[in-house]
């Protein structure tokens, strides 16, 4: 899996590999701090409490654990999640019958805007964490066709239809009036033109067309750059949070201040969005753990994300935000299925157009 920052240089032998492994298990599955003679119960190691109790002085040492003030036990730092996860996790595949449930809810014909909602949430009840998915640019969908309808004034409402169904209203303000007729023609002259091609390309096809045109022809297409430029400007990214609640009955998240900035990072959406971005050219799972988000609100939380997206073109990165301490081996194999199901789901009428 790829992640967000090189294997920690530390190199371990197989003891103290075996003992973090099994630590780091116990309290990601417990929530409490692991001692000594808990280690030497469950480690499979024939070793004395005491070489142990060394073992462990040695990991803390080099960053990987922490002993809490109220306990002999130890817990891991960010660090020794980061160790855990890059070398020492075994991730589980995904049952059968979470696979059917993701393909399942997760189907071709469907709205690319419902397809998210629906991707968002069961991340969310699969792994009672909060679900996350950053939505596709509309410039990179193929638009099936465009009116135009005069308001009061100058403005006009645009009705903009695309390829994966999804419809977009906006109202614009050209520098003049227009009448129904002229707005007619300019609809007609995109509609024939350009449907099926991605916006990205349209604006500078007109303006090219635009340098060769005389006379009539070129006064139709000054019209069609004006409004088209306005109708069809992408709107600002966005992200499909849900299931945001889930992390308040959490006892690694019993900060209320801390949860509090959590949250505020949620309805902000920007940062989180651009640290989904981020993520968004690399193949494959990544995580972030704590401060390597470089977020100050993320730094109590992890982040695992997988890119998703349709026909060989990357679409979007989908994830789960939870606490540290999390089931890495059971969330990666949810993420990782959620990417592939939701980017076969828009493959088919609803998929981006080819670059």
């Amino acid at each position: 899996m790829a992640t967000p920052l090189q294997p920690h240089p530390v190199q371990l032998d197989p003891r103290s590999r075996q003992l973090l492994r099994t630590l780091i298990g116990r309290y990601i599955r417990d929530g409490e701090p692991v001692g000594s003679q808990t280690l030497a119960r469950h480690s499979g190691l024939d070793v004395s409490p005491a070489t142990i109790r060394n073992i462990l002085s040695e990991l803390e040492e080099i960053g990987l654990l922490s002993s809490p003030h109220t306990s002999a036990g130890r817990i891991p730092t960010a660090q020794g999640y980061r160790v855990f996860v890059d070398s020492l996790l075994q991730v589980r595949s995904l049952g059968d019958h979470e696979l059917a449930r993701l393909r399942a809810e997760l189907t071709a014909g469907a709205g690319t805007q419902a397809l998210l909602g629906n991707a968002s949430e069961l991340l969310s009840a699969m792994t009672h964490f909060v679900g996350v998915v950053s939505a596709p640019r509309r410039s990179q969908f193929a638009f099936r066709q465009i009116d135009f309808v005069p308001l009061d004034g100058r403005r006009v409402l645009a009705i903009v239809v695309f390829a994966d169904g999804e419809v977009q209203n906006r109202v614009v303000e050209p520098q003049r009036t227009f009448g129904t007729d002229e707005l007619e023609r300019v609809a007609n002259y995109l509609n024939t033109h350009f449907a099926g091609r991605p916006l990205a390309h349209i604006r500078a096809t007109l303006v090219h067309e635009l340098r060769q045109a005389r006379d009539e022809m070129e006064h139709l297409l000054e019209h069609s750059v004006e409004l088209a430029e306005q109708a069809l400007e992408p709107p600002g990214d966005d992200m499909v949070l849900a299931g945001q609640t889930r992390l308040m009955g959490l006892q690694d998240l019993s900060d209320l201040e801390r949860l509090r900035e959590l949250f505020e990072a949620f309805a902000r959406k920007r940062e989180i969005l651009q640290l989904l971005e981020r993520t968004q050219r690399a193949p494959g799972v990544r995580i972030f753990i704590g401060e390597e988000t470089g977020l100050a609100p993320l730094d109590g939380v992890s982040l695992v994300t997988a890119p998703y997206g349709s026909g060989g073109q990357v679409l979007g990165v989908l994830g789960v935000i939870g606490p540290t301490r999390m089931a890495y081996d059971r969330v990666i194999p949810v993420v990782q299925a959620a990417a592939d199901a939701l980017g076969a789901a828009l493959q088919g009428p609803g998929s981006a157009s080819q670059p």
